[in-house]
């Protein structure tokens, strides 16, 4: 979940045999990046792991 002052952020979860792909876009600038982890892990820690992939993607390409 996106925390205070951070956009909106679209997270897609599907499995692909023993692992789940994750898919996380930011609404504003469409920006998507994946992660693979395994089945067994829960969905909000696979959840956590894209959205922060996706929030240091998004900083370096603003230059931060």
């Amino acid at each position: 979940m996106p925390s205070k002052g951070e956009g909106e952020v679209i997270v897609e979860m599907r499995p692909v045999g023993s692992v789940v792909r994750v898919a996380a876009v930011d609404v504003a600038t469409g920006t998507e990046v994946v992660v693979m982890g395994p089945a067994s892990a829960s969905p909000q820690s696979l959840e956590q792991v894209a959205i922060a992939k996706l929030r240091r993607k998004l900083a370096m390409d603003r230059g931060s």
